[in-house]
């Protein structure tokens, strides 16, 4: 993922911002970031940025495919 396209990079933005403020994330080795933090890396198109656009994008696709419903539907089915 050399250069980013802007139109992915405006999405993973956006998500970002719908988070709440006094929430972190942690990714990783990289450590602990906030809101602000995660946008500017993902600003920079650093390491880091390009993980949690990498990130983004793998949650996003297992969201289109049902993936996280199936994982979701499997931990509610192991509970009964």
């Amino acid at each position: 993922m050399n250069s980013i396209k802007k139109d992915v990079k405006e999405l993973v933005l956006a998500r970002i911002d719908v988070m709440p403020p006094n929430r972190n994330v942690i990714i990783g080795s990289y450590g602990s970031f906030n809101k602000e933090q995660l946008k500017e890396h993902v600003e920079k198109e650093d390491e880091i940025g390009k993980k949690i656009i990498e990130i983004q994008l793998a949650f996003l696709k297992a969201l289109k495919e049902g993936d996280i419903y199936k994982k979701i539907d499997a931990s509610n089915t192991a509970r009964q």
